[in-house]
């Protein structure tokens, strides 16, 4: 009788969280942006918002919300009701970074973040001014050897995954390279194609075009396979650099203590929107890959990056400025 009276008892609880799932959402979403508009990650967000809107029958707002390299949107993803209401674009700055590289921030991304769905990826890729003399990256390791000190490097925003991935490559290759730091991609990009600066990690969207004008030469891809936009461009591991591998993704995340029912309901619906042709189609024009799979799959995603950024993080001594 005992077993009986529980199991009546969970009954209404399950009831009612299904009805509270199947009522979801009856209102505009939030899907707060941690950067400027008109970046990746804006486009990226605006696509799928709009895509989701439609699915679910709500208009998806999209809340910009830049400064602090991401963190300042991501604390208040971190921070907004847990209703399925405000969702966020997750990167990996604030979200894998930047617990290694800022002592006092102000969310714990594995404990106030739910993982709902990698949205997406961009490989970065390794790219030289062509009055640079290496064509390839076994080349350039040979001259910086030659030259230790001398070849230049732009530093895309400190603990960025380019960033990184410089640290990585300089550590692997065993080479000593001056890093001159910058505050964005583009003012990075002009400097390497002006000359003033030697080489740089960058998200391919950026420096496709450059590299497809001759403006800038591309060395090597820090991905696991090389991209189709440039698939004469081997890959770090092809070129004998296998741990100097990171991207730049973006993904969908909720702030914690939002409903399994509405999780579940989130990654289902995105996952729609990923699939769909013309988000393919779209994401490809951008050196974009649609991503997919269950939030558990993101959150091991997610600790797997943090530990291996935490780690080239203490290696090389960053800190953030």
């Amino acid at each position: 009788m005992k077993t009986l009276a529980r199991i009546l008892a969970v009954v209404p609880l399950i009831a009612c969280a299904a009805a509270f799932g199947q009522a979801y959402p009856n209102k505009p979403i939030k899907l707060i942006v941690p950067y400027p508009a008109g970046g990746g990650t804006d486009i990226a967000a605006r696509w799928i918002g709009q895509k989701l809107g439609d699915q679910l029958k709500v208009p998806v707002i999209i809340d910009n919300r830049p400064g602090a390299n991401g963190n300042i949107g991501t604390d208040a993803i971190a921070k907004a009701a847990p209703d399925g209401y405000t969702i966020g674009m997750a990167t990996p700055g604030p979200v894998t970074v930047g617990r290694s590289l800022y002592p006092k921030l102000a969310y714990d991304p594995e404990k106030d973040l739910v993982p709902i769905i990698l949205a997406n990826d961009s490989p970065i890729v390794l790219v030289t001014n062509p009055g640079v003399a290496a064509k390839s990256l076994q080349e350039l390791v040979v001259l910086a050897k030659e030259k230790p000190g001398k070849l230049t490097a732009a530093l895309v925003s400190t603990g960025s995954v380019p960033h990184l991935l410089t640290e990585l490559l300089k550590s692997a290759a065993g080479i000593d390279i001056l890093e001159v730091p910058y505050k964005g991609g583009s003012p990075a990009m002009t400097d390497v194609m002006g000359g003033q600066v030697d080489m740089f990690f960058s998200v391919l969207p950026l420096v496709l075009q450059q590299i497809n004008s001759g403006k800038l030469r591309a060395l090597a891809v820090a991905s696991d396979k090389r991209s189709a936009l440039i698939p004469d461009v081997p890959t770090m591991r092809e070129a004998g650099y296998p741990q100097v591998s990171g991207s730049a993704w973006n993904g969908i995340v909720v702030p914690a203590g939002v409903p399994q029912a509405i999780v579940q309901r989130l990654n289902a619906e995105i996952a729609k929107v990923l699939e769909l042709s013309d988000t393919r189609e779209n994401f490809s024009a951008m050196g974009m890959e649609p991503g997919g799979g269950s939030p558990d799959a993101f959150a091991r995603f997610l600790r797997i990056e943090s530990e291996k950024w935490a780690a080239v993080v203490k290696a090389a001594n960053i800190r953030a400025e």
